[in-house]
């Protein structure tokens, strides 16, 4: 257990996630959203739109409500020396707007993502994802769920039945070189392509098996969805090591490639 996580931060968690979500979707559903979105290009090359700004304010601000001695990182506002992030121990790492290109192209495929880290793990994490109005939550040693239409379902309770032969979800807009390898060597299996952190909760609710991302990511793209799918008997795994994804121990934050897998292919 945490010696710093309050479980009743995981509520608190999910209703500041449910108010960027709403706020996200003023502008995806406004009738000018090009004007609205104001879609500009980062020096990574990444778009970024008025609706990510929108929603790392108000996550940001709900986060210091909710702890003021917790700092916070964020995509939008990941300019924080590595001198000063390797002395936390604990901290909040977001994305305000996970699958930008999703939200850009309208195909509902972009979540909201924060996450709480203690000690370099992904402890307890929120996925929203504001055009279906879905959640996924959970904390380490605690439970993990998901809401959808008001109903909430226990992701570690799922009865899941192994298929013969692994379905695999991957990224819509960030094809990597190496995933083709993965695949033929994997054999025999179904692939489906979806946005955003999406693809770590297909894994959580039972609807696929396998994640593998051989390709870069940061690691505000993984933080909140890795803690559902661990907190719900799931992994996630350094490729090339095998050691479970970690965070803020160095100074780049790109992740390793990894790997995903479900729990109900963990019990196979």
């Amino acid at each position: 257990m945490s010696q710093k996580f309050q479980d009743e931060w995981l509520a608190q968690m999910l209703a500041i996630a449910k108010e960027a979500g709403e706020a996200i979707m003023t502008i995806y559903d406004s009738e000018d959203f090009q004007a609205q979105a104001q879609v500009q290009t980062k020096s990574d090359s990444s778009p970024v739109t008025a609706a990510d700004h929108v929603a790392h304010h108000k996550i940001v601000a709900g986060l210091k409500r909710l702890t003021t001695d917790i700092p916070v990182m964020s995509e939008e506002a990941a300019d924080i020396p590595w001198e000063a992030r390797r002395t936390w121990t604990h901290y909040w790492l977001i994305d305000p707007l996970d699958g930008t290109k999703e939200f850009i192209k309208r195909n509902g495929e972009f979540t909201v993502n924060i996450a709480f880290i203690e000690n370099g793990q992904a402890f307890a994490g929120v996925v929203y994802a504001p055009a279906v109005q879905k959640a996924y939550y959970g904390a380490r040693g605690i439970g993990a769920w998901m809401e959808e239409s008001d109903t909430i379902t226990d992701l570690t309770q799922l009865n899941i039945t192994a298929p013969k032969s692994p379905r695999v979800v991957g990224s819509r807009s960030h094809v990597s070189p190496g995933l083709q390898g993965y695949l033929t060597e994997l054999g025999e299996h179904t692939m489906t392509s979806i946005g955003s952190s999406l693809k770590f909760c297909l894994l959580a609710e039972g609807r696929a098996e396998l994640y593998p991302r051989l390709g870069l990511t940061s690691e505000w793209d993984t933080a909140a969805a890795q803690a559902v799918l661990e907190s719900a008997g799931g992994i996630v795994l350094n490729h090339e090591t095998g050691q479970t994804l970690d965070y803020n121990q160095k100074e780049d934050i790109l992740n390793p490639y990894f790997v995903a897998t479900a729990r109900h292919w963990l019990d196979k």
